[in-house]
């Protein structure tokens, strides 16, 4: 963070044909040679899912570039989940969830450009994806198929099925919100919006999943979770929906348990409809959406493991903006954030105290929908 800019190699452009071959709706010749790197949204369209691509300037802002089709399909309406769009560690691959047509589609990334390499079957309704060294796991959601399933990555990025991977959570009408792995990848959790549970599994030497450890949210509706990078847990709380209750809370997890110990029990940001939130590198900050708000809340981050609240209002995109998925670029300089209600990206600096700077709105009038349902935000 503190605004240290790491410079990627400049790439350059290869003209409308190689545009062609690889799908994308729009020129690649709007691609700016002084790209630094690349933002990816996700239209989530019912009968033909896209990813729209963004190139990032060193400045922070953000040029549409063009959308690629997944050759699967979104739900249209919002996923309700955080991570349905997600790049690997390197930026080497982006994986795509299409619910509406079961599967995940694997590109190849290059600068803002994608090439897709794969569409493998990932249970019934795909919402999320987690990584951790050469595995993953990805959230289903249907009530038919509540649960996670997992795959190994090969070096080539494609996935492949682990046979009888597939757990399911301890609810069978969970409304899942969230899978992740543990920064050491020794746990995958699950965050349940009904029922206010958090599931915890130990992953197995194989790669397979323990039997899920239920633990009661300390709030109401345990939406999104980030993990800092010593191991605890931080997950958002969106509240009742028509109280300005969203708020989050701290866990230690305990081993070889599977417990959830409360750190810090549901701080408060007075906003509505808290459902994603990210922590910086330096693990100082957390910045939270607020989907019925229109805002961004910032949180302090304790060396011991607790949450403070700065600013329940740190941003304001408009009470009609719908703000749902968060992303930084890889040295989380710059904070973006996907506006379903006006189909665009809002940009932020993030300075140094953890105040947010805005940089504007992206992407209006371009691939993304309005109001149509957008899921998924990634960037490097």
């Amino acid at each position: 963070m503190k605004n240290k800019f790491s410079h990627l190699i400049k790439f350059a452009l290869c003209g409308l044909s190689v545009a062609t071959a690889l799908g994308i709706s729009q020129p690649l010749e709007t691609l700016a040679e002084t790209g630094e790197g690349a933002v990816f949204a996700m239209t989530n369209r019912a009968r033909a899912n896209q990813v729209v691509a963004f190139s990032r300037a060193a400045d922070g802002t953000l040029t549409e570039v063009g959308a690629v089709s997944t050759r699967g399909n979104g739900i249209g309406v919002d996923f309700d989940t955080q991570g349905g769009l997600t790049l690997s560690a390197d930026h080497r691959f982006l994986y795509a969830c299409n619910p509406g047509s079961d599967d995940v589609t694997v590109f190849a990334v290059n600068g803002a450009r994608l090439n897709r390499l794969q569409n493998v079957y990932a249970g019934d309704q795909p919402l999320s994806i987690t990584f951790s060294g050469n595995l993953a796991y990805v959230l289903d959601g249907s009530v038919a198929g509540n649960g996670v399933t997992g795959f190994t990555v090969g070096a080539d990025g494609r996935l492949t099925p682990i046979p009888d991977s597939f757990r399911a959570l301890s609810s069978p009408i969970a409304v899942p919100g969230e899978v992740q792995f543990s920064p050491d990848g020794r746990n995958v959790i699950v965050t349940g919006k009904v029922g206010s549970f958090i599931d915890v599994f130990n992953v197995r030497a194989d790669g397979r999943l323990s039997k899920p450890v239920q633990n009661a949210s300390f709030g109401q509706r345990p939406f999104a979770a980030a993990f800092r990078n010593d191991g605890r847990l931080l997950v958002l709380e969106s509240g009742l929906p028509v109280l300005k209750n969203a708020a989050v809370s701290s866990y230690d997890l305990l081993r070889p348990s599977g417990t959830l110990s409360v750190i810090t029990g549901s701080e408060k940001n007075d906003q509505t409809d808290g459902c994603w939130i990210v922590i910086t590198n330096d693990q100082e900050y957390a910045y939270t959406a607020n989907f019925s708000s229109g805002t961004i809340s910032s949180y302090a981050l304790g060396n011991d493991g607790s949450v403070s609240l700065i600013n329940g209002v740190a941003a304001f995109s408009g009470i009609t903006s719908q703000p749902t998925d968060l992303a930084f670029d890889s040295e989380t300089n710059y904070l973006y954030n996907l506006l379903r209600g006006t189909g665009g990206v809002s940009a932020y600096r993030v300075e140094a105290d953890g105040s947010l700077t805005f940089l504007g709105v992206f992407g209006v009038g371009g691939a993304l929908p309005i109001a149509d349902g957008a899921s998924g935000l990634a960037a490097y």
